[in-house]
């Protein structure tokens, strides 16, 4: 095994020219083997199952830091409990399954990360830099490694903010994550490493409830209005932020991680658009099926953070280097959203 990688040493090599000469190499190999930690959560769960329809059950391993070996993505393939932040059990983990890729989706998210600064650190930074490191000493064939609109910050322009611009975040979570870009497009520059990432919006799910994000209200509006018909939201009525439902979500995770790498000219940090819309704007679309349902807003520590964040993305580059497309808009989404709800609910 090669020795660990110590920031304080890092050797200076220009390896431009063999990066280019061994793209083509990178993009003959197939995923095969695959491990996705943070597989409970909100996105893990769902792009789980997912990848295994597409990789088949068996080659999927699913992994989380709690035990909850009954639920659907435990008992539905290859099952590991792993604490990303052991790097000799993150080593293990991957040797033991044969894996050759990876979907890291274990993270603590803003709104957790702002009562617990240092575990979200720890988590999302020690986890991801165990990840980078075990994928080079094994010479993985890609990792995917998420970021989020988080990684922006109020000196960003917050209307179509573009690909390249200000990354000054004010939450420990959002400073995480423009790390983690940044060595994410490091161990591609300087290890040939395949990596990639994208900075996903707020994500809307019927599946799985979300885990401490500042955009959680946006999951919790839908099963209130099932449940009991009225909602206290935690952020303004005209707060508007980007969002995007889980099959969009996941499609986009897809679409990025099979991407022809030679069409990438960006890595671990690619905006992607779907919906711009404000808490309001989801209540109306509700009442369309709904009409007695009613909202309050009364905004908390959550909101400040909303505040700094985009109102929307320029996803061009997505859309050149990948051809991404969302698919959903806001009313389908809130048809298909309380259609499932009700039915898991009543």
């Amino acid at each position: 095994m090669r020795n660990k990688l110590s920031f304080t040493n890092f050797l200076t090599v220009n390896i431009q020219d063999q990066r280019h000469s061994e793209r083509h190499d990178m993009t003959r190999k197939k995923i095969n083997r695959i491990l996705v930690t943070g597989a409970l959560g909100q996105i893990g769960s769902e792009l789980t199952a997912e990848l295994r329809k597409r990789y088949g059950r068996d080659n999927v391993v699913a992994s989380d830091i709690r035990s909850d070996e009954s639920s659907a993505v435990a008992m539905g393939g290859p099952w590991a409990m792993l604490d990303v932040t052991d790097a000799e059990a993150v080593e293990k983990t991957i040797t033991d399954n044969r894996i050759d890729s990876i979907f890291h989706m274990a993270a603590i998210l803003s709104a957790t990360g702002e009562k617990n600064p240092q575990l979200c650190w720890k988590v999302n930074m020690d986890g991801t830099l165990n990840i980078l490191e075990a994928a080079r000493e094994n010479d993985l064939v890609r990792v995917i490694i998420p970021s989020s609109i988080a990684a922006f910050g109020p000196e960003t322009p917050r209307e179509n903010t573009p690909q390249e611009t200000i990354l000054r975040p004010k939450t420990m979570y959002g400073v995480t994550k423009v790390s983690g870009e940044l060595l994410c497009d490091y161990y591609v520059r300087k290890f040939n490493l395949d990596v990639r990432g994208l900075r996903y919006p707020g994500i809307i799910s019927s599946e799985t409830l979300p885990g401490g994000g500042t955009t959680d209200y946006a999951v919790e509006i839908y099963y209130k209005a099932i449940e009991e018909g009225r909602y206290t939201c935690f952020v303004k009525k005209d707060t508007m932020l980007p969002m995007m439902y889980m099959p969009d979500c996941i499609k986009a995770t897809l679409d990025l991680a099979e991407a022809d790498f030679n069409d990438l000219v960006h890595y671990s940090d690619f905006n992607v658009g779907a919906l711009s819309i404000t808490a309001g704007d989801i209540a109306e679309s509700i009442r369309k099926y709904i009409p007695d349902f009613e909202v309050d807003y009364e905004p908390d520590h959550r909101q400040a953070i909303a505040d700094t964040w985009p109102m929307g993305v320029d996803d061009s580059a997505a859309r050149e280097e990948w051809g991404w497309e969302p698919e959903w808009d806001l009313d389908a989404m809130t048809t298909d959203m309380l259609e499932k709800l009700r039915v898991k609910l009543l």
